[in-house]
């Protein structure tokens, strides 16, 4: 492990200035862990010092995951990226398009032109996107009275597409319906497929869907950014006996963790003599699986919770089988070609598959892309790479 002071200082700076209340960051090579870091406090306004190995809600950081785990299925010829996914998911056999509203406030729904397939919810192009960024899906929701995702009720997949399948990118409920693919192939819940096939052979043992004493007693308490910009705890679980475990968002763990499986992603699949992955798996994960298609910008439609999101606005941005693609090298930083995402609650990861880099920075609070977040994992990502690069 290098030492690498400067970082220190970055992050006890933030939390010292309360651009923060707590960070914990770490990042790794493919030789190994190069830095680990954490300043702050778990819980404001006295909770205990933030550890490296403090929980954390990883929120949609576990897609990378669920991703991997349908990827796997894929290998063994449990799941087809490009058959109907209504094979595996007869509920999505028949999909409907939201087209807006009619004069009495009624939504006006059509079938969709074209079946779903698994491509289709590993790139976020099944027509699928989330309340937070969709007044008009807010707005369906509270019509028909079907909660949240976060409710982890199977109540709250019920919700139509936006557009039809392969058509644009929208980030919403399709790793969740991907979860429930792998569930229905593998015969176990998604929890126990999670635990067999990544998280025992890569060493993650503080991430399950279930808080158990152990980690409970090392959680990191959710904040809120105030209108002032101060910081306020924020009474916030997942729910710990939920109808569907969310493959989209429901994960717990430590940034320890969640660098392991970078790793393996970084090592073709390889991790503790285990072969995880196929490497030709691994490299079709981090390639451009839509086409001429690109992500795009995340319109707020509930403010306290997200801002508008987009990383790196200007570049053009993929998604392959698991994780967005930058198309350009970011100058002092990852290089292009890069695999990255976020959770909500301000944990964010990149893995270089070009420079072989990988790290993870994990805050808990939200509206999500907070502003002060992002510039400290910016600072984080840089500073990485002016000492190892």
């Amino acid at each position: 492990m290098t030492a690498l002071p400067n970082i220190d200082r970055l992050l006890s700076a933030a939390t010292d200035k309360g651009e923060v209340p707590g960070v914990v960051a770490l990042a790794a090579t493919a030789q190994g862990p190069v830095y680990q870091g954490a300043a702050g406090k778990r819980a404001l306004p006295a909770g205990p010092d933030m550890t490296v190995d403090s929980v954390f809600w990883i929120a949609s950081m576990t897609k990378a995951i669920t991703s991997t785990a349908a990827m796997q299925l894929v290998e063994r010829g449990k799941l087809s990226l490009d058959k109907p996914i209504s094979e595996v998911l007869p509920e999505l056999a028949s999909p409907k398009v939201l087209e807006g509203f009619d004069a009495a406030g009624e939504p006006k729904l059509r079938p969709a032109k074209r079946p779903i397939t698994l491509r289709h919810l590993i790139t976020h192009t099944a027509g699928f996107g989330y309340d937070i960024w969709s007044a008009d899906l807010l707005r369906y929701e509270e019509k028909k009275g079907i909660p949240g995702i976060i409710s982890c009720e199977n109540l709250a997949l019920t919700m139509p597409l936006t557009f039809d399948p392969g058509d644009r990118w929208d980030y919403g409920i399709n790793i969740d319906w991907i979860g429930k693919a792998v569930e229905r192939v593998s015969g176990q819940t998604l929890g126990a497929f999670f635990r067999e096939n990544l998280f025992e052979p890569l060493g993650m043992k503080d991430t399950g869907f279930k808080l158990g004493e152990a980690q409970r007693a090392r959680l990191v308490g959710m904040h809120t950014r105030e209108p002032n910009g101060s910081l306020a705890p924020m009474p916030f679980e997942i729910p710990q006996e939920p109808e569907f475990q969310m493959g989209g968002g429901g994960l717990y763990g430590t940034a320890g963790d969640y660098l392991a499986f970078e790793q393996m992603i970084l090592n073709e699949g390889r991790a503790n003599g285990k072969q995880v992955l196929k490497p030709e798996t691994v490299r079709a994960m981090g390639e451009n699986q839509m086409g001429a298609l690109n992500v795009r910008l995340l319109k707020t439609a509930i403010p306290p919770y997200s801002n508008d999101a987009e990383f790196f606005p200007g570049m053009v941005k993929k998604w392959g089988l698991g994780f967005m693609i930058s198309t350009e090298r970011v100058p002092g930083g990852r290089s292009a070609g890069s695999l990255t995402w976020a959770g909500l609650g301000n944990t964010y990861f990149w893995i270089d598959p070009a420079k072989r880099i990988a790290g993870v920075i994990m805050m808990q609070l939200v509206p999500f892309a907070d502003g002060k977040s992002l510039d400290l994992y910016d600072k984080f990502e840089k500073a990485i790479y002016a000492a190892v690069a």
